[in-house]
């Protein structure tokens, strides 16, 4: 599988904003783009306003970074938000919301959603009672995900669920007692926790 394996500060300085890709780290002083706010590179901050492309492109790179895939799933992802029914950049969002690996992520099972797909892809989730391990997996309503039960790395998601504390997304329900997460419905743009304008993301894959 394709990934980025580059540094991934990197990657939040370039588009300016944090992406959280490396989990608690982003969260404290230590995050270089507290202290260093020009994009990487040697040549430093190019001056001048950007063009309207530049603006577009930069708004799909974040998206893309954020939540982890490549230029070819992205597109395919763009493909089926298009065949959707209703708003295409609604449709992109929330499709990429589902992803499991962004589910255990935002449930606060791991602390970043590379970790996420770590879990999935070694087998330690089940959905609905099945192991999976395709991190692109897209839950449904109604699905049932959680753990693999008497797993080794069980404690560690629990102690990681514990830490984070935070509530569930509208669009999902909780058990902490078993370490279960289920579908209540799609996620809505309202619940999408990506800081990033679909608009302008649709204006430039539709070219």
């Amino acid at each position: 599988m394709a990934r980025h394996h580059g540094p991934k500060c990197r990657l939040c300085r370039r588009e300016g904003v944090k992406l959280f890709l490396k989990g608690a780290r982003c969260h404290t002083a230590k995050c270089p783009i507290e202290g260093r706010s020009k994009p990487p590179g040697m040549h430093g901050w190019r001056r001048g306003r950007p063009s309207g492309y530049a603006v577009r492109l930069r708004e799909k790179q974040k998206c893309k970074r954020y939540y982890g895939v490549l230029e070819k799933q992205f597109r395919r992802y763009f493909q089926m938000a298009q065949r959707a029914a209703g708003n295409t950049g609604e449709n992109l969002l929330s499709l990429l919301e589902r992803r499991l690996d962004n589910v255990l992520t935002i449930c606060g099972f791991t602390v970043s959603r590379a970790q996420g797909r770590q879990l999935v892809t070694h087998r330690h989730v089940q959905v609905n009672g099945r192991a999976v391990d395709v991190c692109n997996y897209l839950v449904e309503e109604g699905d049932v995900i959680r753990p693999e039960p008497d797993d080794a790395v069980l404690d560690v998601v629990r102690a990681r669920r514990e830490e984070a504390g935070h509530p569930a997304p509208g669009w999902l329900e909780i058990n902490d007692a078993d370490l279960t997460v289920r579908v209540l419905r799609g996620p809505v743009r309202e619940d999408v926790t990506a800081q990033v304008e679909d608009g302008l993301i649709v204006e430039f894959c539709s070219r």
